[in-house]
């Protein structure tokens, strides 16, 4: 529906005015790009091979486009619609990005101890046999029902990831239209996509973008419940929290703005709102206790591995605010949810401090990482909408959220994107469909060590497994782990706490010494072990996948050794 109100001169000259701040915005950031320190999509290493004159163009055209959408005005009926579809579409572009996380080796890992053993050994198992480092259960019990009803497919995972992504845009609508109105709620759903970083996460096999949507459905179910009653919000809320609690330890840091919740609902009706509290509190807290008392001890070891390791970590391998809220979401995003304090406090709007609430422990706590600010991003987009509603000219407030959410989509995929897949992780994506293409339904994989990386090989062994459906077999030697207290304060100690997992020693089905055999190594030309050079003299090397990159010392470079007589047969797609 295309709007019929004519546009003010004076809307005329802001909308030229934005337009000129939206590339000047860009061109800002481009120039003092070395500012940004962030570990895995810095700006300095996304543009190091971009062409600045052809990004501008691209830019220019976004804001032209941005201007003929915000002509366009979208009915109520159909917002979640189409906010639902535009995330989907948007996150699915990064499906082909490789598993550039390491810690994506934990969760497939946990997901395929389920997959292979099943529900009851899971559960019973968890902890012990299968090795739950600092995580909770629910998101890798979740892949793992994923793989044992549809197979052992990363598209699957990624599938998933999507909806639970486009699922949070719709509840963070949702939220600001139940907290405030239809504006703060569609915009707030929309500027999720104005943050380039979020988008590339997505579909990694992690667990952040998973917590992000039980976080946000237990923020708005339990303001549901409070506001409108009724047994299925209330179940619905009890619930949402429970989950929310079973999905990431950092997730009970931000349930704490649910008694936040309650304090700002209680003065409608006291005595019904807090026995609606009450309703919704009990599931969670007799899962609490039950989780507690059965896996005490692994809870204990886990809090303790959070408090004396990865706390101080957060000092260690810090990012800094400017490149979180500048470079990684797009810094009108920051400039808009800074000014919505302002508002919020002359209007003396107490439901402001619930989308507040999880910022203000952020920057108190100084958790100068983005990855673990994730689950929070939709409390940052509706503080940003809060701030674009004071913009009076509806025109103008369109144009604005559109040149955001155009300008980032650009940004990621012609940006982020190819940056993603030049890292050395794309070979392990590649070599695990070549794999699927050889005869025999085993292979055997060698893992080199990576000295420069301080990282224990046998972590790419489950990153390779994501992508081939062969069996795998391999065993876990000593690859030489670096002195105690190196590894104890090391962001990749959890790999020397791995455990090579039962179903890659298990004896390989058909004759021996007939599978290929997959060698990943830290750089082109690593020499082999005497063992595999002897285990490989009847075979030849029929593959190589060789893409290094200069940002990271972790590096998988695979070479695919078959016997002389093997010819690949195909290619899985």
């Amino acid at each position: 529906m295309v709007t019929s109100a004519r546009e003010e001169p004076a809307d005329t000259l802001v909308i030229g005015f934005i337009s000129l701040l939206t590339l000047s915005a860009f061109l800002t950031q481009f120039v003092f790009r070395a500012l940004d320190d962030n570990r895995l999509t810095s700006w300095q290493w996304v543009f190091a091979e971009t062409d600045l004159a052809g990004m501008s163009g691209l830019l220019v055209a976004g804001i032209v486009a941005a201007y003929v959408l915000s002509r366009v005005s979208l009915p109520e009926r159909r917002a979640a619609g189409v906010l639902a579809l535009s995330a989907f579409l948007a996150a699915a572009v990064f499906w082909r990005e490789p598993e550039v996380i390491v810690d994506a080796a934990r969760y497939f890992t946990q997901a395929k101890h389920l997959e292979t053993y099943g529900i009851g050994y899971f559960i019973a198992e968890w902890g012990r046999e299968v090795s739950a480092w600092t995580d909770l259960p629910l998101v890798p019990f979740l892949y793992g029902t994923i793989f044992g009803l549809g197979g052992e497919r990363r598209v699957l995972i990624q599938l998933f990831t999507t909806l639970l992504f486009s699922g949070t845009v719709v509840l963070t609508y949702l939220l600001g239209k139940t907290l405030w109105d239809e504006t703060v709620g569609l915009y707030a759903g929309g500027l999720l996509l104005g943050m380039p970083y979020l988008l590339t996460q997505v579909p990694l096999m992690l667990v952040d973008v998973p917590t992000m949507f039980f976080l946000t459905l237990a923020v708005f179910s339990v303001t549901k419940a409070l506001r409108a009653g009724g047994a299925g919000w209330i179940a619905l809320s009890s619930a949402a929290v429970a989950l929310a609690f079973l999905s990431k330890y950092s997730t009970w840091l931000w349930l704490t703005v649910l008694p936040l919740v309650l304090a700002v609902h209680v003065r409608r009706a006291p005595r019904l709102v807090l026995r609606r509290g009450a309703l919704i509190a009990l599931a969670p807290m007799v899962l609490a206790g039950a989780v507690l008392v059965l896996k005490h001890d692994v809870v204990a070891q886990q809090l303790g591995l959070l408090q004396g390791y990865q706390l101080p970590g957060l000092r260690r391998w810090r990012e800094s605010f400017v490149s979180t809220f500048f470079f990684q979401i797009h810094p009108f995003i920051t400039a808009a949810a800074l000014y919505s304090g302002v508002a919020a406090v002359r209007k003396r709007d107490w439901r402001y401090s619930i989308i507040a609430w999880a910022w203000l422990l952020a920057v108190l706590m100084r958790a100068e990482r983005i990855r673990y600010l994730v689950p929070v991003l939709p409390m940052l987009a509706l503080m940003a909408s809060y701030g674009l509603r004071e913009i009076g000219s509806r025109e103008v407030r369109r144009f604005a959220a559109c040149c955001i959410v155009l300008s980032s989509l650009l940004v990621a995929g012609f940006a982020y994107l190819p940056h993603l897949m030049r890292m050395s992780a794309v070979n392990l994506r590649d070599a695990g469909n070549y794999a699927d293409s050889i005869e025999g339904g085993t292979v055997e994989v060698v893992a080199l060590p990576q000295g420069q990386a301080g990282i224990n090989p046998a972590v790419s062994v489950a990153l390779l497994d994501l992508f081939t459906g062969k069996r795998i077999t391999h065993q876990n030697g000593s690859p030489g782990s670096p002195p105690r207290e190196k590894v104890e304060t090391s962001p990749l100690r959890f790999t020397w706490e791995h455990r090579d997992p039962a179903y890659y020693t298990a004896p390989a089905g058909g004759s021996k010494g007939e599978a290929a055999v997959i060698v990943i190594s830290e750089r082109v030309g690593q020499s082999l072990p005497e063992a595999i050079e002897r285990k490989i003299a009847g075979y030849h090397l029929a593959r190589t996948f060789q893409v290094s990159d200069e940002w990271f010392q972790y590096q998988t470079v695979v070479r695919i050794y078959q016997p002389l007589e093997r010819a690949p047969t195909g290619r899985r797609q």
